[in-house]
């Protein structure tokens, strides 16, 4: 194992008088004997986005899923408005992106959003679930469902979903997959809003996109630059 490799700092660029929504220190994570990433400390605050960049099998969406509590960490610590990351507290306040939309095939796209809100015991209104399809593009597609649709509007079905969430943390894996240019100026235009309203994102993508709008900053995985 390597245990030499620099330590990435995402957080000391700017000093801010808030505490940071999300936080870790020496976070890392092994797969056997190997070591995925790490040691890791990160700080997201509100209002910003972190965009974490790397090749394919750099740890991002491992990463991603350690702090969304669905894989456990080999060391160190991750926290969520100063409350440790645990399974159901951030089903209640982060809202979570899979690379896969992870939606009910032959469940009409407006039902999949009411679904899902449910199963985070929320009652979503009608006229709010109509909403989010059409910010995303859908508009007319409430009775489709996603088995019928392409790679492309799946991801738009999941961003509508996440845009219903009511966390002030999301956590989004490779968002800008299977987009068009005009998806990916989605994906940018949401997360704008999203922060613009005290929200933050952690976004992981290897492409080459340009950033949303606001204050953003990256960690590159490879490297374990910051910037």
């Amino acid at each position: 194992m390597d245990f030499h490799r620099p330590r990435p700092i995402a957080s000391r660029r700017m000093t801010r008088a808030a505490a940071p929504l999300l936080v870790a220190r020496g976070l890392t994570y092994h797969r056997n004997q190997d070591r995925i990433f790490g040691p890791l400390d990160i700080e997201v605050f509100a209002g910003e986005a972190l965009l974490v960049r790397g090749g394919n099998g750099a740890g991002k969406t491992t990463l991603l899923r350690v702090l969304a509590g669905l894989l456990e960490a080999t060391a160190g610590s991750a926290a969520l408005d100063g409350r440790p990351v645990d399974g159901r507290h951030l089903a209640r306040h982060c809202g979570f992106l899979a690379h896969r939309p992870g939606h009910k095939a032959e469940l009409p796209a407006l039902e999949n959003l009411r679904y899902a809100a449910l199963l985070q015991g929320r009652a979503v209104p009608l006229q709010a679930l109509e909403a989010a399809l059409a910010r995303v593009g859908l508009a007319g597609y409430e009775d489709t469902p996603p088995g019928r649709m392409s790679a492309g509007q799946n991801k738009r079905l999941a961003l509508a979903r996440l845009s219903l969430h009511p966390g002030r943390l999301w956590l989004m894996d490779e968002p800008y997959a299977n987009l068009d240019l005009e998806g990916i100026a989605l994906v940018d235009r949401l997360v704008e809003a999203h922060t613009a309203a005290g929200g933050a994102a952690f976004i992981t993508t290897h492409g080459a996109y340009a950033a949303p709008p606001g204050r953003v900053r990256t960690l590159d995985m490879d490297t374990g630059r910051t910037g």
